[in-house]
């Protein structure tokens, strides 16, 4: 989830260290997203009749936080991980490598929506943060397509939970996903995909602080020390700062749902 934008910084070079500093930060970060080995084990707890040996795609998967906690929690799965951004995708390789999971994860740069790269039929998607990037109601039939028939999705996204947030907050979702809808808008949508509703639950305020937030704030305040004489860098780390200082103070309004849906038999 990516709320920070480059709105004050106009011009080509701006943009450019924007994108330095925003990289030098959350690629060192665990996950870059709320989300955590607990959340994720409840949720695999939904999927009830998976196979021994699932074949599993993590899509949108980051650095791979998630991933690795997916091989953890199933021993014998084989998993699929893709994402558009190469910087993430190598340092997964470099950890699947470092782990010895070779026979167990590959990690491959490419649109998680485009089916030359992704044949076949998997027994569970997991996405943690990441479909709404493709517009969820088409990503989800897309979804449906790449299941076998019984296959489960598990999914996070963001959603409303309070109205009229504060205007910090509203401006910041209305840049980052100005579709975000409220509870029964993903239901809806879930439904009209041809996926059956298995359960949801709401992430809580840890999965958004152990893995993601608190080592973003760590990283922050590393890159100023290091960055202390550079009005312009620091002027970026404030920026990014911002996001966990608001969930810190209006996470009322809005929350990150974890979905569980089934492709039926």
């Amino acid at each position: 989830m990516e709320k920070v934008t480059m709105e004050n910084f106009h011009s080509k070079n701006d943009n450019a260290l924007f994108e330095k500093i925003f990289f030098s930060v959350y690629e060192e970060l665990p996950r870059q997203g709320p989300g955590n080995a607990s959340s994720a084990a409840r949720a695999l707890e939904l999927c009830r009749n998976l196979p021994s040996s699932p074949v599993i795609l993590d899509m949108g998967c980051g650095v791979g936080g998630q991933t690795i906690q997916l091989a953890e929690l199933l021993p014998a799965a084989s998993i699929t991980a893709i994402d558009t951004h190469a910087p993430g995708i190598a340092r997964l390789q470099k950890t699947v490598r470092e782990r010895g999971l070779q026979d167990r994860i590959v990690a491959i740069e490419g649109d998680m929506a485009d089916p030359a790269i992704l044949p076949g039929r998997f027994d569970l998607l997991w996405s943690e943060g990441a479909l709404y990037n493709l517009g969820l109601h088409r990503v989800l039939l897309r979804c449906y397509e790449l299941l076998h028939p019984g296959g489960y999705l598990a999914f996070s996204d963001a959603i409303w939970r309070k109205k009229n947030p504060p205007p910090e907050v509203k401006a910041s979702f209305d840049l980052d996903y100005p579709e975000m809808g409220w509870l029964q808008d993903d239901l809806t949508l879930i439904n009209v995909s041809g996926l059956d509703l298995v359960g949801h639950f709401t992430l809580p305020d840890e999965a958004w602080w152990d893995d993601f937030y608190t080592p973003m704030e760590t990283r922050i305040q590393e890159l100023r020390r290091v960055r202390a004489g550079e009005p312009e860098a620091l002027a970026v780390l404030d920026l990014l700062a911002r996001e966990p200082d608001m969930h810190r103070h209006y996470q009322d309004f809005y929350c990150y749902e974890f979905f569980v849906a089934r492709r039926p038999l």
